[in-house]
């Protein structure tokens, strides 16, 4: 123990200035880093990239090295092209470049390092005693780049160039106003919604663009960037901007980059003993921390966009992609990046509704498999698959996508009951319940679904296992919202109806197991992904208060799948295991390769689809560890016994927020901050202890019982002791 406590401390101490911070307050995030020997091979890509990753979750930035040039990818969440076309129309576009060529440092020795607190990252080059470093990030409090270079033992020669790749769809624009360097590029023609985004560029202790880089003479690059959506004159905004930048002020931009990241970092924590999982829990919430703030526009399919082809449109994939790096975030307690979510799901409404009533005459909504912001559909008229459009729009014969894109407004609402996010979603969750009460088929005493694909382009399913997964969800929330919004509650009991006679789940006998079936009449089995655990989870369908026999069928399809390192699902499958009861130490086990399986940066390595998997591992430990689907919470219920751990401030349906520690398998220190004032439900820490109540530090009630319930105030703290 010694040596590592030593350890920490002179990793602490060798981050220098220019990364300092509280660490004692952040706990073991100031400890984790990536690190890279070799320059990142996938990058430029059109899919997913292998490069650091930073950003504040509007701007994003990624780093490449080739021959002598550092290139910086400049991108931002809100730059698209955005026309209602397919066949790479529309989707998000890289911003641009800013160029760093060094003399004589062609294919030079690459290293890189990233902090994971705070995101900044070093690149060193080596080539022939000449050494050069770079260290950079993207200020999470403004619209800011630093880029820091030092030349170390001997003067070098860089050139600085600001650039944008060609596009004839693009307009670009580039000057000089005094010593600042700028670029602007737009999409405006032949677009439903014009697009413009500025970039202004300044040096710091050397003037020009080509400059002899002394030893002990740092250059600091200084970027400003804005769109048109958030400043009517982006160009003017930013030029104003960048000049308030001076060696002074970078401090404090540096100070209050690193007081958000120490804030961040502190809205909840986990402990276990394995620090793979530590770093992967860790690195999958910095991801999403730096690209996903921008309220109205969530980060596209890969996160980080570096060219202007990026592959589906870098779009927002309804059938799990878009959704799926989103899943964790409300368990973490990180409400601010998961709030850009909903944003493209309630503008696409008005489409939605006109592709109900034309497509499956109904009311409600139905959505295409792939949507951008604003309200506009990236697969509309999709020239691959002109066989299959309906209207125009692009939807693989499944009629779930817009009860998908449900799923985490419903984790939000639950693990908040915030009446005003409520009232923001109740009308796409009212939606929804229209279309499906039109879209079922009542026959023989239950509910049916026909003609929806379990998997694109599977055919004319009959009750996909995933849509009456999803439909219950959908139904279970609208009844919530309903009942706590008091609006159409002489609709409710139409809704419990479906419910109570929804179809059941298909089942079938695989090497002799009871297991689902992932339609009733259609598609029985799909050797290579999940979907067909996906009512259990992201779904909520099933919960460990579920029948014994439902709960055995699910732990047998977990077994037969063993989907763990899948290229689409993996982000679900964890979780669903965990939900029924699967072991736990082949959980834990088969999460721990998982981690191991990424590029430097946390992206699952040969996967293609970006962010998705980015919360993958801390949204299994969050369940591990606190389990609250149904409202019922459980902790460690899905934790190695034989395994010490420990969580501060997970969030928990109900509007909890609750701590807890594991140590020798005895529970202790359980804490519960009841947001709402909600009844509060939590199975026995002791089952074979009573409970000793603690209400704002004062002895109350005491419980026994395997399940404990009792009020809360809101802004309670309850303290949970056995005796």
């Amino acid at each position: 123990m010694k040596v590592i406590k030593l350890f920490f401390l002179l990793l602490v101490y060798s981050i220098g200035a220019f990364a300092q911070s509280n660490i004692a307050e952040i706990g073991p995030i100031g400890l984790f880093k990536n690190s890279w020997t070799k320059p990142p091979a996938h990058i430029p890509n059109d899919v997913s990239i292998d490069a650091p990753l930073m950003g504040n979750g509007d701007v994003t930035m990624s780093v490449g090295y080739k021959g002598d040039c550092l290139r910086y990818y400049l991108s931002k969440n809100d730059f698209w092209r955005l026309r209602s076309q397919s066949d790479k129309l529309s989707g998000p576009r890289v911003v641009g470049f800013v160029d760093i060529n060094m003399e004589g440092f062609n294919d030079a020795d690459f290293s890189a390092e990233q902090f994971i607190r705070n995101g900044i990252t070093t690149c060193l080059l080596n080539k022939k005693a000449q050494k050069l470093e770079t260290k950079s990030w993207v200020s999470a409090t403004d619209n800011l780049i630093f880029i820091e270079l030092s030349a170390i033992d001997k003067a070098t020669k860089v050139s600085i160039n600001l650039t944008a790749p060609e596009n004839k769809q693009a307009k670009l624009k580039t000057g000089k106003a005094g010593d600042i360097c700028w670029l602007t590029r737009a999409f405006s023609d032949s677009v439903d919604i014009p697009t413009e985004v500025a970039v202004a560029l300044k040096t710091i202790n050397y003037t020009g663009n080509i400059i002899e880089l002394q030893p002990g003479k740092k250059l600091l690059i200084a970027l400003a960037i804005e769109s048109k959506f958030k400043k009517a004159a982006p160009l003017e905004y930013v030029l104003n901007h960048i000049k308030k930048v001076n060696k002074n002020t970078v401090v404090t931009f540096l100070q209050q980059h690193n007081k958000w990241w120490d804030a961040y970092w502190n809205k909840s924590s986990v402990t276990v003993e394995d620090t793979v999982l530590m770093k992967a829990y860790y690195q999958g919430l910095y991801t999403m921390a730096a690209c996903s703030r921008d309220i109205k526009f969530p980060p596209g399919i890969f996160g980080w966009t570096v060219t202007d082809t990026p592959r589906w449109n870098g779009d927002y994939h309804l059938n799990y992609n878009f959704q799926a790096p989103f899943y964790g975030l409300y368990a973490a307690n990180r409400l601010e990046q998961g709030a850009p979510h909903d944003a493209p799901l309630l503008d696409f409404m008005p489409r939605g509704e006109w592709y109900a009533k034309n497509v499956t005459n109904t009311r409600g909504i139905l959505y295409p498999v792939g949507i951008g912001p604003m309200g506009i559909e990236v697969t509309r008229n999709h020239p691959n698959h002109t066989e299959i459009l309906e209207q125009e729009g692009l939807f693989f014969g499944q009629r779930s996508n817009a009860a998908y894109g449900l799923i985490n407004m419903a984790q939000h609402w639950r693990c908040t009951y915030d009446k005003e996010y409520g009232k923001k979603i109740y009308p796409y969750a009212l939606a929804i319940a229209n279309f499906w009460e039109d879209y079922l088929q009542f026959e023989n005493g239950r509910y049916v679904i026909y003609g929806d694909a379990i998997h694109e382009g599977s055919g004319k399913d009959k009750n996909p296992i995933l849509s009456l997964g999803l439909i219950r969800n959908a139904f279970n929330l609208v009844i919530d919202l309903s009942a706590t919004l008091k609006v159409d509650e002489n609709r409710q009991e139409k809704w419990k109806d479906i419910l109570t006679k929804l179809s059941d789940f298909p089942v079938q006998i695989r090497n002799s197991k009871k297991v689902f079936r992932y339609t009733e009449e259609g598609v029985d089995w799909w050797a290579n992904n999940g979907l067909g655990i996906q009512q259990i989870y992201p779904a909520n369908a099933i919960t460990p208060d579920s029948k014994e026999e439902l709960l055995t069928v699910a732990r047998n399809t977990i077994d037969e799948m063993k989907r763990w390192q899948d290229m689409n699902t993996s982000n679900s499958f964890f979780v669903a295991a965990i939900r029924v009861g699967y072991d736990p130490s082949v959980i834990i086990n088969e999460l721990h390769k998982y981690a191991l399986h990424t590029y430097p940066n946390g992206f699952q390595l040969n996967n293609p689809h970006g962010i998705e998997n980015s919360c993958t591992i801390a949204n299994a430990l969050d369940e591990m560890l606190c389990m609250s689907a149904g409202n019922v919470i459980r902790l460690f219920s899905g934790f190695p016994k034989d395994k010490s751990a420990g969580f501060k401030n997970i969030r928990a349906w109900g509007a909890f927020l609750v701590s807890a520690r594991l140590t020798n398998g005895v529970v202790a220190d359980v804490k519960i901050l009841s947001e709402q004032g909600m009844l509060c439900t939590i199975i026995n820490p002791w089952p074979d202890k009573k409970v000793l109540l603690i209400r704002n530090g004062e002895k109350a009630e005491i419980f026994d019982g395997n399940s404990i319930s009792f009020k809360t105030a809101i802004n309670e703290t309850i303290a949970l002791k056995s005796i």
